[in-house]
């Protein structure tokens, strides 16, 4: 069990495994070995509902051997500023992945797990508990939709 400090309180954390979605391709393809695919495994990555997609610090995105997808303005607590988007960064949580875009945090800083992950892979904010938790996904109920 994780004791919570006050500065914690309403505060959701996550462990999340980020893997090179283009390295896995590779090795479909048999071009390089699926020892050479690069991952890491993230603890205590804040899940903010102000953020908007996966959110990692540049020695995360380099670990990881991330590509560059562009160069986008963003709204940040110190206004509008630059930041690069890197693509095919996939995530496992919860038995769930998805891949996604990946925004380079400006000047560092610790990772963030933003609402479009959240919502494509089903997951829930529980802040009475702390926690995040995983949407039905099963015959009877399940929070995939097609209206």
């Amino acid at each position: 069990m994780q004791i919570k400090s006050n500065n914690d309180m309403g505060k959701v954390f996550a462990t999340l495994t980020i893997i090179n979605r283009a390295d896995q391709i590779l090795t479909e393809a048999g071009v390089i070995p699926e020892d050479q695919i690069r991952s890491i495994t993230l603890k205590n990555v804040l899940v903010d509902t102000g953020a908007t997609t996966l959110c990692l610090p540049q020695d995360a995105i380099a670990k990881l051997g991330l590509k560059i997808l562009k160069e986008v303005d963003v709204a940040t607590a110190m206004g509008i500023g630059k930041a690069r988007i890197f693509q095919d960064a996939k995530i496992s949580l919860f038995g769930r992945e998805g891949t996604f875009e990946c925004l380079e945090l400006p000047g560092g800083g610790d990772p963030l797990l933003g609402v479009i992950p959240l919502e494509a892979l089903g997951l829930e904010i529980d802040l009475q508990n702390q926690m995040l938790k995983p949407l039905p996904i099963s015959p009877t109920e399940t929070y995939l939709t097609i209206l």
